[in-house]
């Protein structure tokens, strides 16, 4: 297996991390068009009263469809009620479905106070990609460290303290993820911190 050089950090409310974490919930709902790689390793932050890194998944596809399509194709796997579901995509016009398996909840937890050691993290408000060396400064000196990277297929080298720097947000890394095309929601991106 080819070492992934990058991971998406997924910010979820504690209850949808905890779902995906205990394989009851392998649909992350997202209100625009996701375009993420099969394969790519997932890093889940649980957000207030949380902020903590607490496991990991690998993404194994997107369903990208209106609002509707999506709900009727993984209903019964994205952890909430149809009352919720369409609260949340209210105004949406595409929709994405991103499917998760190989859940792996971390022994020890990372708190954002230890995220935030070398430099200055922010989660995000819904996703982003985080590069493998920035990912392995931001774990230096936790005891999860070993045990997070091995989840993602990542070997745990000893870093030297240096600036983390982040791979820009998906949502403004192109005019169609625009920041005001994005709308957070407590239901499944609650406020980071």
């Amino acid at each position: 297996m080819n070492t992934p050089e990058r991971a998406l950090l997924l910010s979820l409310h504690p209850r949808f991390a905890t779902a995906i974490l205990n394989g009851e919930k392998t649909v992350e709902l997202r209100r625009q068009r996701v375009a993420v790689p099969p394969g790519t390793p997932v890093i889940i932050y649980a957000t207030s009263p949380a902020m903590a890194l607490t496991g990991t998944a690998r993404l194994t596809g997107v369903d990208a469809a209106a609002p509707a399509q999506i709900w009727r194709r993984h209903r019964s796997n994205c952890g909430i009620n149809k009352a919720e579901y369409t609260a949340y995509m209210d105004g949406a016009t595409q929709a994405s479905a991103l499917l998760l398996d190989s859940p792996r909840p971390l022994t020890d937890t990372v708190p954002l106070a230890h995220l935030r050691h070398t430099g200055d993290f922010h989660p995000p408000q819904s996703y982003r990609y985080l590069a493998l060396h920035t990912l392995r400064t931001l774990l230096d000196g936790h005891s999860a460290a070993t045990e997070l990277l091995s989840h993602l297929g990542m070997a745990h080298t000893p870093t030297t303290a240096r600036p983390a720097t982040f791979a820009p947000s998906p949502q403004t890394a192109s005019p169609q993820h625009a920041p005001h095309s994005i709308r957070s929601a407590v239901l499944l991106t609650a406020p980071a911190s």
